[in-house]
């Protein structure tokens, strides 16, 4: 796995699509950082500005100056983005 790729999961607790994606990425050897958003609106809004949701699972992923963000629920949306990156680098 190339290390350039970044990998961003927006999540809350007790959120079994945030696990899902999270045991993925664990799963096929992905590096990542979480921002948890349980009880944390400010952090809601943030995603509300950047995509116009406030739900999570978020999953930015990227590298440089190029990043895609991942708002659909289900691994399928995210397999597809990371596929395009493991391509790009």
């Amino acid at each position: 796995m190339n290390k350039k790729v970044n990998v961003l999961v927006w999540s809350k607790q007790g959120c079994s699509y945030c696990e899902e994606v999270k045991q993925y990425l664990e799963e096929n050897h992905f590096d990542y950082q979480a921002i948890d958003v349980t009880e944390n609106d400010h952090l809601r809004d943030i995603l509300d500005v950047k995509y116009g949701i406030r739900h999570v699972p978020v999953v930015e992923v990227g590298f440089g100056n190029r990043y895609d963000a991942v708002t659909e629920v289900g691994i399928d949306a995210l397999e597809d983005t990371l596929k395009h990156y493991r391509l790009s680098v």
